[in-house]
């Protein structure tokens, strides 16, 4: 009979490719996707497919000045999922370059400047999205009214052409664009208005904006099917939302005139999309059980902080890319106790 040699026990099951992850992770964004599509029209599509088209060329260009083969990298989804998320923290009507600067900088300089996958001590499209954030506040700033508040979301054709050429998509385009629902209560509040007159206004809904509060909904709910399929770790999203709430809770029920409700701040902006499928990244993030609760919890409670004291009303950007920072120093403090090793 003919045998097969084999190492000692104990054996571990093979781990499953990258690129079997990577689709994965965007099986699970695609109900979000479709509500954001829903909300806000298929500007969202455009929008995806350039940031992907741009990673993949930045992608094979980079290789290239590296000396390295081109298909096993450009097919493992990395560079795919990266854009996927930084197209949808974009405005859906963000001009075309804005994609094409956040792609070099999350490519380019986020990815390959550290030596490629694996190596990155940054999230990648947090880099790209911190980039065009800072350098183009305004271009950022121009998001559409989700479905239900006035006129309905422009078409494919009229998308395309304000993004790709720059035409309004209807007169009047400026007062079409308005604020997310975070940057209406930050510029209220400082106007003196209590949080029961600003939640009176059309914007919002039952915890965080109209429309926003849905599409955070899907996005958990491709989280918890990440969860349940165990291929991302439950430490991260539970530390980064739990947080948030455990801190705001008590406040709100202090002062529920000048601080929002604890779901109001989950369901409004980026934070339920992050916690899932931003934080859980498993290579700028921490590898041990207790370095993701500390990681995911610096998250939330800076989140917090930059959105009270900060000049940007979301910053889930800014927090993860500081929690970057702090992985390798939580990961050598929170290692397993070695089997026999002294406590």
């Amino acid at each position: 009979m003919k045998t097969f040699g084999t190492a000692t026990a104990p054996h571990l099951p093979s781990r499953g490719s990258v690129r079997a992850l990577m689709l994965e992770v965007l099986a699970a964004l695609l109900p979000g996707i479709a509500a954001h599509v829903y909300f806000f029209g298929p500007g969202v599509m455009v929008q995806i497919v350039l940031t992907v088209s741009f990673a993949l060329i930045v992608e094979a260009a980079c290789l290239k000045l590296r000396a390295r083969p081109l298909q096993p990298f450009l097919s493992d989804g990395s560079a795919v999922l990266a854009a996927v998320l930084f197209a949808l923290c974009l405005p859906p009507l963000a001009p075309w370059w804005i994609a094409a600067i956040g792609m070099l900088a999350a490519i380019g300089l986020a990815k390959h400047a550290y030596g490629g996958l694996g190596y990155n001590l940054f999230n990648p499209a947090m880099v790209g999205y911190a980039v065009v954030l800072i350098s183009f506040p305004f271009e950022l700033s121009q998001w559409l009214a989700p479905r239900g508040l006035g006129l309905d979301p422009p078409g494919f054709a009229a998308s395309l052409n304000a993004i790709l050429i720059g035409i309004a998509p209807a007169p009047g385009w400026d007062s079409l664009a308005q604020a997310t629902p975070l940057d209406t209560v930050r510029q209220l509040s400082a106007q003196g208005q209590t949080l029961v007159e600003i939640r009176d206004a059309p914007l919002f809904g039952d915890f965080g904006g109209k429309g926003w509060e849905w599409i955070a909904n899907f996005y958990a709910l491709g989280g918890l099917w990440l969860l349940a399929r165990r291929k991302i770790p439950w430490q991260t999203p539970l530390a980064t939302l739990g947080s948030v709430v455990l801190l705001t809770l008590p406040l709100w029920a202090l002062e529920p005139d000048v601080h929002p409700f604890p779901l109001q701040h989950v369901f409004s902006g980026a934070l339920v999309l992050a916690a899932f499928f931003i934080v859980t990244d498993p290579v700028s993030g921490c590898a041990s059980a207790r370095g993701r609760l500390i990681f995911g919890a610096g998250v939330g409670v800076l989140t917090l902080i930059i959105r009270r004291w900060g000049s940007y009303p979301d910053a889930v950007a800014f927090a993860v890319l500081l929690m970057n920072c702090a992985a390798p120093m939580l990961d050598r403090y929170t290692r397993p106790r070695i089997y026999g090793e002294a406590r």
